[in-house]
């Protein structure tokens, strides 16, 4: 079975030297991507098995990561790495992180056509054997489809309101957010004076 975290040879083989480095630092390589331009960028992003890495976990990881870089040299040109948490409305590249954000509503690509279309937009249900479930809406109706992993060419989360107060949630009781190191928050809603 396929994952998505890296797509093109290069970013296969790249992932292939990265990977045991954030492994070996206790981190879960989530997506890997060589990016074209005036200079190259190496984007790479991690993540804690249970989520939540943090900015000093990001610069160690770059900082072993390029010594390894260094040695094997798998780039020909000058690049620049990046290293970055996946973010609220992070990538889903594993079968697993279907599973882990059921819920939530993503969008998801394949690589052919599925009944006509290549892009569904819908709330996850999980996952079953090789598939991935995802509730979409046509018309009145709300079905339930499955497709399967290996069709998929790109996931994302969508960033919501209720994924924000989740992710959020659960950074709070993993003890990730230190509420006082920060004045007390005030929110309104739109057209509400202060």
């Amino acid at each position: 079975m396929s994952d998505l975290i890296a797509k093109t040879a290069l970013d296969k083989r790249l992932a292939e030297i990265a990977a045991p480095v954030v492994e070996d630092m206790g981190f879960e390589l989530v997506r890997l991507r060589l990016m074209a331009g005036k200079t190259a960028t190496l984007q790479v992003m991690a993540d804690k098995p249970e989520g939540g890495i943090e900015v000093d976990d990001c610069a160690r990881i770059s900082t072993d990561l390029s010594a390894v870089l260094d040695v094997e040299d798998p780039i020909v040109d000058e690049y620049a790495l990046e290293v970055s948490s996946p973010g609220i409305d992070r990538p889903l590249t594993r079968l697993k992180d279907f599973e882990a954000w059921a819920g939530h509503e993503a969008r998801v690509e394949t690589t052919e056509l599925i009944d006509g279309q290549r892009r569904f937009k819908g709330v996850l249900q999980g996952v079953e054997d090789d598939e991935i479930l995802i509730e979409i809406e046509r018309g009145a109706e709300t079905p339930v489809i499955g497709l399967k992993f290996d069709w998929l060419s790109d996931a994302k989360l969508i960033l919501t309101d209720d994924l924000i107060r989740e992710v959020l949630k659960n950074r709070k009781d993993a003890g990730q957010i230190d509420e006082t190191r920060f004045d007390e928050v005030q929110t309104h809603l739109d057209g509400e004076e202060d």
